[in-house]
């Protein structure tokens, strides 16, 4: 079974000294955060990450991203967010994808917010080494739309986004609504509870549910990457060990009209 990549609150004591990322607003970073923590640009991120210049295949631009966080590469990385995961998840699978040991704290600020001896169980790190990217090397990979495209037939494809989604009612910003071929639904909703990500055991179950099986190669997907990434985290704390992440996902799909979709069930739109 892979690791665990969600760590509870009361375990942060346990991981000696480590770096804590905060993915809230500026604003809320303002109002309290944890002793050492150092916020991610979240929205440059999620910016960088659809242009073309600068993808997540572009590793020059990333490693410069994440070295000015100040991250010591032998330290384990914690991200946190406001309790929603998915941009805690964001920033988790962008850091694992270019070889940074990254967990994700279970509940994000709020489980460490008014809880002081968890936040003195917090030891900084302290960089020693400049960080260099090595793209690939996390546990769960990238893939794009051409490779995608090309593995219709042998990728499991987990959808995280809405049923109106999913059916095509729900648009979005997207010119075309609906799934691609053999996709499955799993709404991120439902991987989530009042604490934060499900246990693994209730993540497996409804996986399984969902119809993924034992050594199935598992791709997920949302419309813009955030719920990609959570779907991605749940799979691997359920015990999936072949996953990857279609990060540009359906508005990347649905702009390209040789990409084929199914609408509510009635065939290729």
């Amino acid at each position: 079974m892979s690791q665990d990549p969600v760590i509870a609150p009361s375990a942060l004591a346990f991981l000696g000294a480590f770096h804590l990322l905060d993915v809230r607003s500026p604003d809320a970073f303002e109002k309290g955060h944890a002793p050492g923590a150092v916020r991610v640009p979240i929205a440059a991120w999620e910016a960088a990450a659809r242009a073309a210049e600068t993808t997540l295949d572009t590793s020059t631009y990333w490693e410069g991203a994440i070295r000015g966080l100040g991250l010591d590469p032998a330290a384990p990385v914690v991200v946190s967010d406001d309790g929603r995961m998915t941009d805690a998840a964001r920033v988790w699978f962008i850091l694992q994808y270019f070889g940074v040991k990254t967990l994700v704290l279970n509940g994000g600020w709020p489980t460490l917010s008014g809880f002081p001896d968890r936040v003195a169980g917090i030891r900084p790190a302290v960089p020693t080494a400049a960080f260099r990217a090595h793209p690939g090397t996390g546990p769960v990979g990238l893939v794009d739309r051409t490779e995608l495209r090309g593995g219709l037939g042998r990728a499991h494809i987990l959808d995280a986004r809405t049923s109106a989604e999913f059916i095509g009612e729900d648009l979005r910003r997207n010119a075309r609504g609906g799934h691609l071929p053999g996709a499955r639904l799993l709404p991120h909703a439902d991987l989530v509870g009042s604490g934060g990500l499900k246990p693994a055991g209730d993540l497996h179950a409804l996986l399984s549910a969902a119809g993924f099986g034992p050594g199935d190669h598992i791709v997920t997907h949302c419309d813009g990457g955030g719920r990609a990434a959570l779907a991605a985290l749940a799979a691997l704390r359920a015990g999936y060990d072949d996953v990857q992440v279609y990060y540009l996902s359906f508005a990347d799909w649905a702009k390209d009209e040789s990409c084929p979709i199914v609408r509510d069930e009635q065939g290729p739109a």
